[in-house]
């Protein structure tokens, strides 16, 4: 079992940004990928960015490509979201999850362990 706290979102204006971070605990953070997610009222949870085992690759939805940066800290078992030049259409509850099998990371059924999501709202 893997637990997964996320922090840092909140209320920022068009054009700012804000750096997400998720803790997790339980078993060894180096053995699962990690991704982030988000859903908006009314809609699909949708991919937004994840990040291999070590670091190494990086993936993003061409919404948030060039705006967002997923990094992480195996050290420190954290995963983090920098989130630049955000927009309206970014506000969504923000989630992120720990894959533990091979499937295209995409795909949110790839995921076993998800947190329970931090708030991010953007105002123009």
């Amino acid at each position: 079992q893997v637990q997964l706290v996320e922090s840092g979102g909140g209320l920022v204006q068009a054009g700012g940004s804000l750096r997400l971070s998720c803790e997790a605990s339980g078993r060894t953070f180096s053995n699962y990928r990690m991704g982030w997610f988000r859903q908006a009222p009314g809609k699909e949870r949708e991919f937004v960015a994840a990040v291999d085992w070590s670091g190494g690759n990086t993936y993003y939805a061409d919404s948030v490509k060039g705006r967002f940066t997923i990094d992480r800290a195996n050290a420190k078992n954290t995963v983090s979201l920098q989130m630049n030049a955000l927009n309206p259409e970014d506000t969504a509850v923000y989630y992120c999850a720990a894959a533990n099998s091979y499937s295209s990371l995409y795909n949110k059924g790839t995921y076993a362990y998800w947190g329970q999501g931090t708030q991010v709202t953007v105002y123009s």
